[in-house]
């Protein structure tokens, strides 16, 4: 594992790094790696137009032939673009075209560790990511067919919001976050989830999780779920091991093989 990946912990009330939480999840990517000859990967950063903003897309991009899946991250409130590149780079090496969007480029925001901030600017990183979404599909290595959001804490509740009401989303993994309750009132859809959340998580209730799940239920939809007992608004060592293979094997289900 990377010296950069130093186990954390966060306190009650704080965002935790959302770079040594990537850092896991790229660890356990790549322990779960079945192909020994990995494609080289290519890194680029893409610009277009949101809301009349540019907005940066990092783009990891394997050396495959056909058409890729892809996946679009999403960070948390503390802004860790710099934490995605490494599991970005992972995934990559599985096969996925990974665009990291820097959704609060639309704001102008860093951080956003306020309620204040996070509802008056929520809608315009929705359209943002809608946005992402509609850039990346014309693609010519991808395959339009096979988009999946991964979202951390705050950027889980996008990629959710967005996959509720936009039908190109095929697949979402969210760690430790939720469905708006507001979107429920306008939910069109949703895609299979893979659920992600620590029992005793303080910033964002474990009750997310379960609402969410009951919602799947009712509704008939495809879902994973992982509560860690004794876990809070981080995740360590063997935690975040097991949630990065459950990652990569959702991934792989929903959005690498699927023939929708």
């Amino acid at each position: 594992m990377s010296s950069r990946c130093a186990s954390y912990r966060s306190r009650t009330g704080k965002n935790p790094s959302r770079r040594d939480a990537a850092c896991r999840v790229s660890a356990a990517v790549a322990e779960n790696a079945s192909n020994p000859k990995m494609p080289s990967i290519s890194q680029s950063q893409l610009t277009f137009q949101s809301g009349s903003n540019p907005i940066r897309l990092d783009a990891f991009l394997p050396a495959t032939d056909g058409k890729l899946p892809a996946v679009l991250a999403l960070y948390g409130s503390g802004g860790g673009v710099s934490g995605m590149n490494e599991p970005a780079t992972m995934l990559a090496a599985q096969g996925f075209a990974v665009f990291v969007l820097h959704y609060f480029d639309r704001t102008g925001t860093t951080q956003a560790n306020d309620k204040p901030t996070i509802f008056r600017n929520f809608p315009a990183w929705g359209k943002t990511v809608w946005d992402a979404i509609s850039h990346i599909e014309q693609h010519p290595q991808l395959d339009p067919k096979r988009i999946g959001l991964l979202g951390f804490s705050l950027g889980a509740y996008l990629a959710l919001s967005v996959a509720s009401v936009d039908h190109r989303v095929k697949a979402v993994v969210e760690f430790f976050g939720g469905l708006p309750k507001e979107m429920r009132f306008f939910m069109r859809r949703l895609c299979p989830v893979l659920i992600l959340h620590g029992e005793a998580d303080a910033t964002i209730p474990v009750q997310e999780a379960y609402d969410l799940q009951n919602l799947l239920e009712k509704k008939g939809i495809p879902y994973e779920i992982k509560i860690y007992p004794n876990t809070g608004h981080s995740f360590e060592n063997d935690i975040w091991r097991d949630a990065g293979i459950r990652t990569l094997q959702f991934l792989r289900k929903y959005l690498a093989f699927t023939e929708n």
